[in-house]
């Protein structure tokens, strides 16, 4: 029991440092593959590692308390992905959009909000929107109606992004780039995005920040495997306003070869962890019987499976084990859980708890239970399931640090020294 707590706030402490696994082994002296073995809860780690571990993270805390690096807005918050990512390197939130009532409970239930959430960010006014260095926002994917820049300059009317975005929610965000001038901004979406309405609909938004907004632009795909045991892909558009050096090419990917698997984020059931009711009950922290499907289900997938099979169709429910990888966690997974189903020795498969799905996504640690789920089962699936994995969101954030004028903390002075914990 112990042991698995000091792993747990080993790798919990490890992501407030905002440290990977490669920079944690230099800085320690120990190899990659034993930081990766107490991050992943196997082993004790040293005594000494935990120390330093807190020791950087108590100088990025008071940095971030005495020095204001950057300051962000989060629209289309959701429950706090892309905020989770960038507030640990000292950035602080100074406003918050989010129109769902259930996605923001959970959010003030684990961030501090200064001001009231505003709801429709289509009504709200750019001026009532703090200044702000950096622009968040995982905006929904909408069809964009093109029409040429001729036939409206022959109408005389208006184009660009006020004509060619008008009516989608991109429009929101470009107008509040256009009126605050931000320093830079990250836009996240399904990967689609780039093929969406045959390619027009990100040629709009890349015209539209490129030439009408005039910000340097760069993007890519990242599937999250690297960092949870989940294929996820989602496009990443990054901004800024100054040229630099950014490039995403330095981005500092893990090798899937040695990524986690789903025993890292599963409940162990064996003892090792508390249980937390609704999800685990027991003296064992079993999975509540609720999450295993009632036969009828599991029929009925099973039948709907090979029906599809029968037809040369790849459809189906997915089943996986601990050493396995899942497919992406939908928001629609709450109906059945077909996408995800974790086998059981004995009898039917069963869902992913909450629990599971906010280590599955990054929010907690694995093994961890940091982030406070208040919402039902219904609607936590739906806001994991649209939201985005938080240790990708970190590394991004990372890679724009030094761009985002953000202070080394003085804790990492120990950035070129090993401590001597081999002794």
């Amino acid at each position: 029991m112990e042991s698995h707590s000091h792993s747990s706030d080993f790798s919990q402490l490890r992501r407030r440092a905002n440290l990977s696994i490669d920079e944690l082994a230099d800085r320690l002296g120990f190899s990659a593959r034993t930081i990766y073995r107490w991050d992943r809860g196997e082993g004790v780690p040293r005594t000494a590692a935990l120390h330093y571990l807190r020791s950087v993270v108590d100088s990025v805390r008071s940095i971030g308390q005495e020095l204001e690096t950057f300051r962000f807005i989060d629209l289309f918050a959701g429950i706090g992905g892309l905020r989770r990512g960038f507030e640990p390197l000292g950035g602080k939130c100074v406003y918050t959009s989010e129109w769902n009532k259930f996605s923001k409970v959970t959010y003030l239930a684990n961030y501090r909000c200064e001001d009231e959430i505003d709801g429709d960010i289509t009504q709200v006014d750019v001026n009532d929107i703090p200044e702000h260095d950096v622009l968040l926002a995982g905006f929904p994917c909408q069809p964009f109606s093109i029409a040429g820049v001729s036939k409206k300059n022959a109408l005389n009317k208006p184009h660009g992004f006020r004509c060619e975005a008008q009516g989608t929610l991109f429009f929101d965000v470009a107008r509040i780039i256009e009126a605050h001038r931000p320093r830079a901004f990250v836009l996240e979406n399904v990967k689609n995005l780039v093929n969406h309405d045959k390619g027009r609909t990100f040629r709009v938004i890349h015209r539209t920040l490129t030439e009408d907004l005039r910000y340097r632009v760069y993007w890519k795909v990242l599937d999250a495997r690297s960092w949870v045991p989940q294929h996820r892909e989602r496009i990443f558009v990054v901004g800024f306003r100054e040229p630099n050096g950014f490039d995403f090419d330095d981005l500092e990917v893990p090798s899937v070869i040695n990524g986690p698997n789903l025993g890292a984020v599963l409940h162990p059931e064996d003892g090792s962890e508390d249980s937390e009711e609704p999800y685990t009950v027991g003296p064992e922290a079993r999975v509540a019987d609720k999450y295993t499907l009632s036969d009828h289900l599991w029929s009925y997938l099973q039948s709907y499976a090979e029906k599809h099979r029968a037809a040369g169709n790849g459809f189906g429910f997915g089943l996986v084990g601990r050493e396995d990888v899942s497919r992406t966690l939908s928001a629609r997974y709450h109906k059945d859980g077909s996408e995800i189903l974790v086998a059981q020795e004995l009898g039917n498969p069963r869902r992913l708890t909450p629990r599971e799905c906010a280590r599955l996504m990054g929010f907690d640690s694995p093994s961890g239970r940091e982030f406070t789920i208040p919402v039902s089962d219904t609607q936590a699936y739906r806001q994991f399931g649209n939201s985005v994995v938080v240790p990708c969101v970190a590394a991004v954030a990372r890679l724009m640090a030094p761009w985002l004028e953000i202070p080394e903390p003085a804790g990492i002075a120990f950035r070129q020294q090993r401590l001597p914990l081999h002794g």
